[in-house]
């Protein structure tokens, strides 16, 4: 069972093991050499980060058209609960951060939106997810994104360096949300935006939740409530910060995720059935937006 709360080290390394297990099972699944990884996906299976098994994730799932994204490889490894490609309103000339870009679908995007004359960067801490990305770079033959190594809450860039800002459910997994705001301000040219799809929390969840790996690595645990994202987006210095819903999970949602979470992980006394309880209607997917001044 959950016991005792886990540091923030121990959840950083839950999620770096997540997300590498994630792109490890792609890169193994596309490579022929077996499917047993494809079982495993950033969360085991479920959660945000569904890894391979995202057809049966229902917040990872029926986020793009197949038939528009630039690579078949960056779709399975898709780790995200919205499309802030979409929403973002990307120009040609941009320049464009995506935090915590996992196999890369997003920044691909992204490169074409903003080609001729911009370039889409891509943030990632692990690896395996950076060889990913470059991998679907290749595949696509797209020349105008970047791909670099480095944490969220320290961004690898400079000042003033990019137009947009966007994430895919990545925010809620840092355990210093302050220190990433305040880097996206920072890398922000005037006049930038912030536009993320994120999970936020529609009531508080229950205090021992928190401590489930499974739900922090599941994009849940670690979501901000809308009215404080907004009101550290506002401290952290944008205008015009918005929370957006975008999509609500029904209870076969919620089941579905329930079905591979360990039992072990959870508080004393509950199960998968009373996990659903517990999560229903807490949460939803969403657009999160802002102004740098």
């Amino acid at each position: 069972m959950a016991s005792g709360r886990m540091s923030d080290e121990q959840v950083r390394e839950a999620v770096r093991e997540r997300y590498a297990a994630a792109a490890t099972s792609v890169l193994t699944e596309t490579r022929g050499e077996g499917a047993e990884a494809s079982e495993t996906g950033c969360c085991g299976g479920g959660g945000c980060c569904g890894g391979t098994a995202q057809a049966a994730d229902p917040i990872s799932s029926d986020l793009y058209d197949p038939g528009a994204v630039p690579s078949d490889t960056a779709l399975l490894a898709s780790l995200g609960c919205g499309n802030p490609t979409a929403l973002a309103e990307l120009r040609p000339g941009q320049d464009v951060l995506d935090l915590g870009s996992g196999g890369g679908l997003d920044v691909l995007l992204s490169a074409r939106r903003v080609a001729p004359g911009g370039t889409a960067y891509g943030l990632d801490m692990t690896d395996e997810m950076l060889e990913l990305a470059r991998r679907n770079q290749a595949e696509a033959g797209i020349d105008n994104a970047v791909f670099v190594k480095g944490a969220i809450e320290d961004v690898p860039l400079p000042d003033a360096s990019v137009d947009v800002v966007i994430s895919n459910c990545v925010v809620n997994l840092s355990t210093d949300k302050d220190a990433v705001l305040r880097e996206a301000f920072r890398v922000l040219r005037p006049g930038g935006r912030f536009a993320v799809s994120d999970i936020v929390l529609l009531r508080p969840l229950q205090a021992e939740l928190q401590d489930v790996v499974r739900l922090w690595t599941g994009c849940i645990s670690g979501a901000l409530g809308a009215e404080e994202f907004i009101d550290r987006l506002t401290a952290a210095g944008f205008e015009d910060a918005a929370v957006e819903v975008t999509r609500h999970y029904t209870r076969d949602d919620l089941e579905s995720m329930a079905e591979v979470t360990d039992v072990a992980e959870l508080p004393e006394g509950m199960d998968q059935d009373a996990l659903v309880e517990a999560l229903d209607g807490a949460f939803a997917s969403a657009f999160v937006r802002g102004r740098k001044p």
